[in-house]
């Protein structure tokens, strides 16, 4: 299926959406830490599990153990590749994640004494025995996992809603549960596809007796505040505490503003802070993009296996592919530095500690004395900025080198972030490597933008990047939007 730029911006965001959110709600889990309702929650870690500020819990440690499997276009619905998203499951509960659910910690934790050689089957057959025994299997900890699941079919919401019961009845076998995945899968595969946000679009697809009880819960969700949804352990009030602090605060502005008071929102229903927001972040994510998400979140995102932002992005990518690449291979390609572009290198005149370049000056960061990056290309797996810059310091921005404003979102905060990433960087001491493919229209689009930050006049910081890069570099839709006041 033929996606969009601005579909792929969409695709971009579920994962790395789900992943700020759940930073986002790390360190407030149950009221680890006290949320100032003023500044907002921080992606400060602590929480439950003691993590590192930034570090995603086992909302999306599960997410990626699904996402791993998907990105190779496995069907999750069928045995082969239920067995490998179970398998992936049993891996990671065998890492000692530092906190995950009762339910599917009990679970995994039967798993090796239960006589199927197969995952996927003792998985299930395990959860049906504690559903048959207990009644009580409807926890969020298969919905907190589902958003990627929204990316495996986009062509096909009959397939997308069986994948996303499939995967949830590994661990969770109460209908309910199962139900809140339909839901929530086909509202993330709306909002890439059409760019709409409605949870209800996917009732359709639930079994007939249930869908005006559902119809009822999601009344409530946009009726009443988020915060009425405390009890967010089970599966349809963590559902509702999403979507009402989605709903809640859809006014606030489109975009990046929303995404923003929406997850401020969903962590301050508390509880569980980190689950209810990484749910509402991938439904988010997949409205608004990867170019929606602050820099100073992208930044900080990490967790388990050893991921950062770039790496969910590919995750993404390649399962709304069917485990294909796009356009010249990406996101699976290993480089897409061909070689037949110039290194350039050029100073700012003003700050020349900030180096307008190209993809060939990425490999010469040592040479150059660089310490930091920004990069506003794809880039492929095997482009990361070598040492001396570590991971945290080398930012990549979803900016779309065209003058179509269809091709853009949210194109001057995209332009306001990637100036505020180099911003960010020299303000902590560092030589800032920026750059796009040949420095045409990306580099000096946001190298305007970056002077004009810092208070220059337009035409003297227009006069600064002409005389970096020349004559040629300085014109487009980008141009304009980065020199506009």
């Amino acid at each position: 299926m033929h996606l969009s730029t601005v579909q792929h911006d969409r695709t971009a965001g579920v994962l790395l959406g789900q992943a700020c959110g759940d930073a986002l709600g790390v360190p407030y889990e149950f009221g680890t830490a006290r949320l100032d309702p003023t500044s907002g929650p921080r992606m400060a870690g602590g929480g439950l599990g003691g993590y590192a500020p930034g570090e995603w819990s086992d909302d999306t440690q599960m997410a990626v153990a699904v996402a791993q499997v998907s990105a190779t276009g496995a069907d999750l619905a069928g045995d082969d590749g239920l067995e490998q998203v179970a398998a992936g499951f049993v891996r990671w509960h065998a890492d000692g994640p530092a906190d995950i659910g009762v339910q599917t910690r009990q679970i995994l934790a039967d798993r090796p004494r239960h006589p199927s050689d197969r995952d996927h089957v003792a998985l299930c057959e395990l959860a049906a025995d504690l559903h048959r025994r207990t009644g009580r299997t409807a926890g969020n900890g298969a919905l907190m996992r589902t958003s990627v699941v929204g990316l495996t079919r986009l062509d096909d919401r009959e397939a997308t809603a069986g994948a996303a019961r499939a995967v949830a009845t590994l661990t969770h076998a109460d209908p309910v549960a199962g139900d809140s995945c339909v839901l929530w899968s086909e509202a993330v595969r709306r909002a890439v596809l059409d760019g709409v946000l409605d949870v209800a679009a996917g009732l359709d697809l639930l079994p007939t007796d249930r869908r005006a009880w559902w119809a009822e819960r999601l009344e409530e969700a946009q009726t009443r505040p988020p915060e009425t949804f405390v009890g967010n352990g089970w599966t349809v009030a963590a559902l509702q505490a999403a979507w009402s602090a989605i709903w809640h605060t859809r006014e606030v502005g489109t975009g990046p503003d929303h995404v923003v008071a929406a997850l401020h929102r969903a962590v301050g229903v508390g509880h569980d802070t980190d689950t209810v927001a990484a749910i509402a972040g991938g439904l988010l994510g997949a409205r608004h993009g990867a170019s929606a998400l602050p820099f100073a979140w992208t930044r900080e995102v990490h967790g388990w296996p050893g991921l950062r932002a770039r790496d969910l992005v590919s995750l993404a990518v390649r399962t709304a592919a069917g485990g294909r690449g796009g356009a010249q291979g990406w996101p699976g390609v290993s480089r897409m530095d061909d070689g037949a572009q110039r290194p350039l290198a050029a100073a700012l005149p003003s700050d020349p500690d900030v180096l307008l370049g190209t993809l060939a000056d990425l490999g010469r960061v040592r040479e150059l004395g660089v310490d930091a990056v920004v990069s506003l290309c794809r880039l492929g797996q095997d482009e990361h900025a070598p040492s001396p810059v570590a991971p945290r310091d080398h930012a990549e921005v979803w900016l779309v080198d065209s003058d179509d404003p269809a091709s853009h979102q949210h194109l001057r905060f995209a332009l306001d972030e990637a100036a505020r990433a180099v911003a960010t960087l020299r303000a902590e001491g560092r030589r800032v490597l920026l750059h796009c493919v040949a420095a045409h229209h990306r580099t000096p689009a946001v190298a305007l933008a970056y002077l004009r930050a810092r208070g220059m006049e337009r035409a003297a910081a227009e006069d600064e990047v002409t005389q970096a890069l020349g004559r040629d570099a300085v014109d487009g839709l980008l141009w304009q939007e980065a020199g506009r006041d």
